[in-house]
């Protein structure tokens, strides 16, 4: 007897394509099975438009299981497969939707034991990671792993994790964003090369392990039939985000298509503004190179922003060479032209950010939430905060914490607190666990006793009084006591003191840069992976704090600060109601109907750094270029013309020359002059 199984008919779609979608759109929805680049411009319903070819696809006839969709965050592939279930009405589990990571673990979790990773293996998060490579360095115990210039673990991990994502050697990443570190390579190869060989003893990987080890599947002659196992295993590869891959991602999704060929990328050459994270410019911008028979389809059609406000970022960003070359276009009716205004220092920038939201707030009745204020580095925030905090204007800091809260401004400002208040324990304590060599347990003698809470013999005193000795006779008698490294600390200590009591560190700014100068900047470097981002926090803390001259009157000014931020005092209708504060990287994706773009001005944005070469100076276009692509109806353009002098005269600053790049006819932005006014007038 014959039982004829019947494979299950296609779902029947429940969307009308030349009615839900634009030409553009449906030209990617409706292409054939094959090579595809779709240059997805800002505001141009990429996300709708990667749905709906997924839902048309198994509308075809493509089992759901035999679709890859990898995209940068799990979030936006549940968004991307929900939607797709809603448009056929079908159960999408059995699909490979998800993070690069996660269908990764998938395929690892089924084909792993090749490579000798048994199939319960261990995934390490970061702080895991972290851990790891601390023992490694205990372990092997070389002298030099504990010098206080070798990076600590957190920065070991990043070059390992950095080296695997570029598909490089250590060697490499140390030298192209690691330099200081390049006389102690030998060791930290030494230390990456045991963090490895461990992490497989242990039966465990970590993220980068998920990738790197699925491409040793598919690359690896020894594993060539899991290899062919894997590529038939999909028909079709559909990949987000495109513009943020890296070397081994862009390597993965390049081997995974090396069969059946139906691959379709999604990208934004235009936002590619990750390079800092691992992202590889070339992986979109090569990409015909890499696949000669590909087709390039377009989504230039605008839905976000008036013609104004792309007019503006078209001209910018046609300036970069290295590009598919695009124009965005509106949809939309015409609005008002953007807003160059140039102010005369930081705090009046702050003042006009602070007073034209209100405005719009209370006249336009428009919520402080689809507001935002958008800036290329934190520490760019710093005085808008402070006036925003003084006005009642609540605000959300999307880049991170609030700038005053953040460790290395507290650990800098701890300086000023112990020494204005010797009494203060907390900043003693806070201060002297940032010295190597320096344990709890000294650090919360030597804490005692500075503030006067222990005597000198280390017990508690009943009623704590102030030492007669100063401070930096106390770190000396302290010193001799010591051993090791904690000796030379504390030596080292109390030398510090004696210039920020007696020497050149007595107003608040010098003080700042003296401390940064003889002990913190070495401390950054060893200890945090974005060092030179929170160095250059510290030069603009020690450049607000010049407007005190007196330590007592800042430390007051930053307590009050921080007060009135915590009481969280809401001007808007709902509590939730507050203006967004972010970098530009952060702001990535969003919209807000109102846009203001802080300090445009050369050498603060573009970033003197980023002037060392065409690449990287074509990356910070890119990010001016997602700054403006951000608003929907009007964008204001900022920057101050002077900026204080730290150790003479004031300076004049020069307009950004993304800015400058702009102002030719036909005008794409207006002048606004400030007029200034007494506030009661």
């Amino acid at each position: 007897m014959k039982y004829v199984l019947k494979s299950a008919s296609p779902p029947k779609p429940k969307f009308d394509l030349a009615a839900e979608l634009n030409p553009q759109q449906r030209a990617v929805v409706e292409a054939d099975p094959g090579k595809i680049l779709v240059l997805a411009g800002a505001g141009t319903g990429k996300t709708r438009t990667l749905t709906y070819r997924v839902a048309r696809l198994i509308a075809g006839g493509c089992p759901a299981e035999r679709i890859m969709l990898v995209t940068f965050t799990n979030r936006a592939a549940r968004e991307m497969v929900s939607r797709v279930e809603e448009l056929l009405g079908l159960d999408m589990r059995r699909s490979a939707a998800g993070t690069f990571h996660h269908v990764g673990n998938r395929i690892l979790r089924r084909h792993g034991e090749a490579l000798g990773l048994g199939s319960d293996f261990g995934i390490l998060d970061p702080e895991d990671a972290r851990d790891l490579m601390t023992s490694v360095i205990h372990d092997l115990g070389m002298p030099v792993l504990t010098t206080k210039r070798f990076p600590n673990a957190k920065i070991l991990t990043k070059i390992a994790s950095q080296a695997t994502g570029m598909l490089g050697t250590v060697g490499q990443v140390v030298e192209r964003r690691y330099l200081k570190f390049l006389d102690l390579l030998d060791p930290i190869e030494r230390v990456v090369q045991q963090f490895h060989e461990r992490k497989r003893r242990l039966n465990c990987v970590d993220f980068d392990d998920l990738l790197a080890a699925w491409l040793e599947l598919l690359r690896d002659p020894k594993h060539r039939e899991v290899a062919e196992r894997l590529r038939s295993s999909w028909t079709h590869l559909l990949v987000d985000e495109y513009q943020d891959i890296n070397a081994l991602q862009g390597a993965l999704i390049d081997e995974m298509a090396a069969v059946h060929g139906s691959l379709t990328c999604v990208g934004d050459d235009a936002q590619s503004i990750y390079s800092f994270r691992g992202a590889d410019f070339a992986q979109i911008h090569d990409f015909r190179v890499r696949h000669r028979d590909a087709t390039v389809l377009p989504l230039t059609i605008n839905y976000r922003s008036t013609p104004e406000i792309l007019a503006l970022a078209n001209r910018s960003i046609a300036v970069n060479r290295l590009q598919h070359p695009k124009q965005l276009q509106a949809v939309r009716a015409q609005g008002m032209l953007p807003a160059l205004i140039p102010l005369r220092d930081t705090m009046q920038q702050a003042e006009l950010v602070a007073q034209r939201v209100l405005e719009l707030h209370h006249e336009q009745n428009l919520p402080l939430r689809k507001m935002a204020a958008l800036y290329r580095n934190h520490a760019h925030s710093l005085e808008l905060q402070v006036e925003l905090t003084r006005r009642g204007i609540p605000f959300a800091v999307r880049s991170g914490m609030r700038f005053f809260e953040q460790a290395h401004i507290k650990d800098v400002v701890a300086y000023l607190r112990a020494r204005e208040n010797p009494r203060d324990a907390l900043a003693w304590l806070r201060l002297l666990r940032l010295w190597p060599g320096v344990g709890n347990r000294t650090a919360e003698r030597v804490s005692g006793m500075l503030s006067g809470e222990l005597d000198e013999h280390g017990e508690r005193r009943e009623h704590p009084t102030l030492p007669t000795a100063s401070v930096p006779e106390l770190l000396a008698r302290e010193a001799e006591h010591a051993r090791g490294r904690a000796k030379d600390a504390l030596t080292k200590l109390g030398q510090l003191f004696e210039q920020l009591l007696d020497g050149p560190g007595r107003t608040p700014g010098a003080a700042i840069r003296l401390v940064v100068s003889d002990h913190y900047r070495d401390y950054a470097d060893r200890t945090f992976t974005n060092a030179d981002a929170r160095k250059e926090d510290l030069d603009n803390l020690a450049s607000f704090a010049e407007r005190w001259p007196d330590a007592s009157d800042f430390l007051s000014e930053l307590a009050l600060i921080q007060g009135m931020a915590a009481e969280n005092v809401v001007v808007g209708d709902e509590p939730d109601d507050k203006l967004v504060l972010s970098t530009i990287h952060q702001a990535k994706g969003l919209e807000w109907p109102i846009v203001f773009v802080l300090w445009l001005a050369e050498g603060r944005f573009p970033t003197a750094q980023s002037l060392r070469t065409a690449t990287e100076l074509e990356e910070e276009r890119r990010l001016f270029y997602v700054a403006t692509t951000r608003a929907a109806d009007e964008l204001y353009l900022l920057y101050p013309t002077i900026e204080e002098g730290r150790d003479g005269p004031s300076k004049i600053m020069r307009p950004s020359r993304f800015v400058a790049e702009l102002e030719h006819a036909p005008a794409v932005l207006e002048r606004w002059d400030i007029e200034e006014v007494p506030r009661d007038s």
